[in-house]
């Protein structure tokens, strides 16, 4: 059973696959998007749902800290109605609060340069996303 992960953001969407077990989230790639030209890397989740078959897609909701929905959660949810109807496979929405901040944590202590940490950010963040999904199952 492979699970998914996205982080989505407005140039970019963090992605991240979970072994077939369900247990462990690892960070898959990192797509470049456009949110004003439309271009949001459906074909490239497209083959990748295809190429692990995927059964499901975790996506990190960004809740604005008092708990609501702000611009950002609000793309979120649009973004899994559009995996859910170009890719019929259900969708979670998962509260990502903090998590690019956790990652960029992880980086800095594991002592990752400034410009080698933007290229891994959000397939990071898709992973921390995907994991604690996963930990929450289990």
């Amino acid at each position: 059973m492979r699970i998914l992960g996205l982080d989505v953001g407005s140039k970019t969407v963090g992605v991240a696959i979970c072994d077939e077990l369900g247990w462990t989230a690892q960070g898959l790639t990192t797509l470049k998007i456009n949110e004003e030209k439309n271009r949001f890397g459906f074909d490239e989740i497209g083959q990748l749902i295809k190429e692990y078959q995927v059964e499901s897609v975790v996506i990190g909701l960004p809740k604005n800290m008092n708990g609501t929905i702000g611009p950002r959660g609000e793309a979120s949810q649009q973004f899994a109605r559009e995996i859910e109807r170009l890719f019929d496979v259900p969708t979670v929405l998962w509260d990502e609060r903090l998590t690019t901040m956790a990652a960029e944590r992880v980086l800095i202590e594991a002592d990752v340069s400034r410009k080698k940490r933007k290229k891994v950010i959000d397939k990071m963040a898709a992973m921390l996303i995907l994991q604690g999904y996963l930990d929450s199952k289990n």
